[in-house]
């Protein structure tokens, strides 16, 4: 408590007039391009796709929201589907199998503009080239500010299931844009740009204002907060990440300060397992998606000197036991594990090692690393262990 207390006084009289990555583990340009020159060639090739391309925006969609206006944001549950017994009925759930006949196009675009916005900002950030920043500013332009393209700051639309809220979305899908998280760390490094003047970052800074504040002010948002699985994780870490953006030091700190008490041990059981996750038709990926989003705010906390990833609850639960528990899984084939994972087996491995990995860079000493020592020994392809 009095560390978090000191943190506040320190990040109001410095950290928040600087900008800085949060979420990154960025080396230096000249160390990367000389230990990462592989994976960085594949970010530049990927970037100068980017800067041929135009970014579709809300507007370009074929479905409007039920508010009538193109500029709301919507998209679609994956995992309802029309019922059998009653095909002009609500939609059903069935847990893991995906619909891609509901995919919307906003879902696709946004993911699109944010990925394109992170490689974009890597390629400025490894080679200096002003061309980089400019695309990747001029798409930040098309996307929040320009009145004809841009997206309303809400999610009001997000996960709209057929049949249900009257059209509404749910707080579900508050998910969708948890691409903000890396996107922002994106921005961090175009700050260094003539091309991002002052008026475009006061104005992205006011429309990720009035998003914050649908976040932590809606019913929609208020759902998301209060799930007890990835979603919440997923929720506080997008607003820490926000307001550390927005210089909003004690909304950032009240997040994580809570986090432990709230998420770490809440979600993982003194054997390292996580309830929440385990009981999804994908167990594996949901167990791992979370962790994912634990050690983001661990990495948000760390870039602030806070030790979030060694908290332990008095019967032990901590943020090691969950890796632990899955490490057991780690490279085994599909048949070990006695949980459901329909799908996408060796895809979610993969993930697992990088994470195993991002987690032995909170150890003294590693714990995990015959686990994913392969993959850092092919690291050169592996954008991931570039960026964390």
């Amino acid at each position: 408590m009095k560390q978090i207390k000191l943190i506040i006084l320190l990040l109001t009289l410095t950290l928040f007039v600087q900008g800085q990555v949060r979420v990154w583990n960025l080396p230096q340009p000249e160390k990367a391009r000389l230990t990462y020159s592989v994976a960085i060639e594949n970010i530049i090739k990927e970037a100068d796709k980017n800067l041929k391309l135009k970014i579709a925006t809300v507007v370009d969609k074929t479905k409007t929201a039920p508010s009538g206006d193109k500029h709301d944001y919507i998209s679609c549950g994956p995992y309802w589907w029309p019922d059998p017994k009653n095909p002009n009925g609500p939609y059903i759930r069935r847990d893991g199998e995906r619909n891609t006949e509901v995919l919307t196009q906003d879902k696709i675009n946004l993911a699109s503009m944010t990925k394109g916005i992170v490689n974009l900002s890597l390629a400025y950030y490894f080679t200096s080239d002003e061309k980089y920043a400019r695309k990747a500013v001029e798409n930040l332009r098309i996307w929040f500010l320009n009145p004809d393209t841009r997206m309303n700051p809400n999610l009001n639309y997000g996960q709209t299931i057929f049949g249900y809220f009257d059209g509404k979305g749910r707080g579900a899908g508050l998910i969708e844009t948890y691409s903000f998280v890396d996107m922002l760390d994106g921005v961090e490094l175009l700050k260094k740009s003539s091309a991002f003047k002052k008026a475009y970052r006061a104005a992205l800074n006011k429309w990720f204002d009035h998003y914050l504040n649908w976040m932590l002010t809606s019913d929609i948002g208020n759902q998301e907060y209060n799930a007890k699985n990835n979603h919440g994780t997923a929720f506080e870490v997008q607003a820490t990440r926000i307001a550390l953006f927005l210089g909003k030091n004690e909304i950032a700190l009240k997040f994580i300060k809570e986090f432990p008490a709230r998420r770490i041990f809440t979600q993982i059981e003194p054997d390292g397992s996580q309830p929440f996750e385990l009981v999804r038709t994908k167990a594996l990926h949901y167990s791992t998606f979370n962790l994912t989003h634990l050690l983001d705010m661990c990495r948000i906390a760390k870039s602030l000197n806070i030790d979030l990833y060694n908290e332990k609850s008095d019967d032990g639960r901590c943020i090691t036991k969950a890796f632990e528990f899955l490490s057991q899984y780690a490279g085994q084939p599909k048949s070990r594990f006695p949980y459901k994972q329909i799908e996408e087996w060796d895809e979610t491995q993969r993930k697992l090692m990088v994470q195993l990995y991002r987690a032995d860079l909170f150890q003294s000493k590693p714990l995990f690393q015959s686990f994913y020592q392969q993959l850092v020994l092919n690291h050169k392809i592996d954008k991931e262990i570039l960026l964390y």
